[in-house]
């Protein structure tokens, strides 16, 4: 089947969430023959402070050699899924709007702990690059001597002060890693809980395997990017301007880039016109981009508050 302009369009100028709506195209995956250990932390979280509602996901963690990278889950897990919807619609060349049967992830960056000069990374997307900051966290750790037993491991307390928050984690030396979800790092051992002091942010390790063949980047990630994962790293202020311009108009580089007569008409086998589907995508990724309004670093995003 030949790929028409207007198919190469969307395939080139889809979701800033790692999921597209169509593609006509698959990108193989690149696998190495690196292995990494994967921790499954399960997530519950207060998005506004003001509700008393919480939510609840999966993040993993993935230790690797050099570095550790750690992001939410939701995406990854329905790949299979993705990808057999993305080749029905490679074989139909027929539209579907596929955000109506994926879960959507609550959090699209990734933080990376890069062991040889001990700086941490914080990756997301904007547009259809990655871009990202690095820094260096000294968390001062201090250890209790109260001991617990915690999914099945043997625990030991340790409280911090990092972001504007009061934390407690508990840790333990069964698992050969001074390791933990997000940004939490340096203790004795793997962190197997940590929460706040006022359980806004409340991480549980579920599980782990080990990931043979292992690639960080999933099918979702090579279909959106393209397999161009290089990483533009900016100063965190600048970080924060640009994503927090991008989160008030999503899409508005793309729409920029549409000729306004494509924008009326219809996407192949389907009654939504380009207009409509930009519109839908970008009112859908307003929304979850601004859907959590209590941070894990209450610090954060302090020039945006002022305003």
């Amino acid at each position: 089947m030949n790929t028409s302009p207007k198919q190469v369009f969307i395939i080139d100028n889809f979701l800033k969430i790692r999921l597209v709506a169509f593609a006509i195209f698959f990108i193989p995956l690149l696998y190495s023959s690196q292995t990494a250990q994967r921790f499954y932390y399960e997530l519950t979280y207060r998005p506004n402070k003001t509700a008393d509602l919480k939510e609840k996901i999966t993040t993993i963690l993935d230790v690797a050699k050099e570095k550790s990278v750690y992001r939410d889950y939701t995406v990854m897990s329905q790949d299979s899924i993705l990808q057999s919807e993305v080749e029905k619609m490679k074989k139909s060349g027929v539209y579907v709007p596929m955000e109506k049967m994926i879960k959507m992830p609550k959090f699209s960056y990734r933080i990376y702990k890069f062991y040889q000069d001990n700086t941490i990374g914080y990756v997301d997307g904007i547009e259809k690059s990655l871009y990202g900051y690095k820094e260096k966290i000294n968390l001062p750790w201090e250890v209790a001597n109260d001991k617990s037993v915690i999914e099945g491991y043997n625990c030991q307390k340790a409280s911090v002060k990092f972001g504007g928050r009061v934390w407690s984690a508990w840790f333990t030396q069964d698992l050969p890693f001074q390791e933990g979800p997000y940004k939490f790092y340096g203790l004795p051992g793997m962190i197997v809980k940590i929460e706040d002091s006022e359980q806004d942010y409340v991480w549980i390790l579920k599980g782990n395997k080990k990931m043979d063949n292992y690639n960080e980047f999933s099918f979702t990630d090579n279909l959106y990017y393209r397999g161009n994962f290089n990483v533009i790293y900016i100063n965190k202020n600048k970080f924060e301007k640009t994503y927090n311009e991008y989160k008030k108009d999503p899409l508005a580089a793309m729409k920029g880039q549409v000729k306004p007569e494509m924008l009326t008409q219809k996407m192949p086998g389907s009654e939504v016109t380009y207009g409509q589907m930009f519109e839908n995508q970008n009112k859908l990724l307003k929304n979850i981009l601004n859907s959590n309004t209590n941070p894990i670093e209450l610090n954060q995003n302090i020039s945006q508050k002022k305003k």
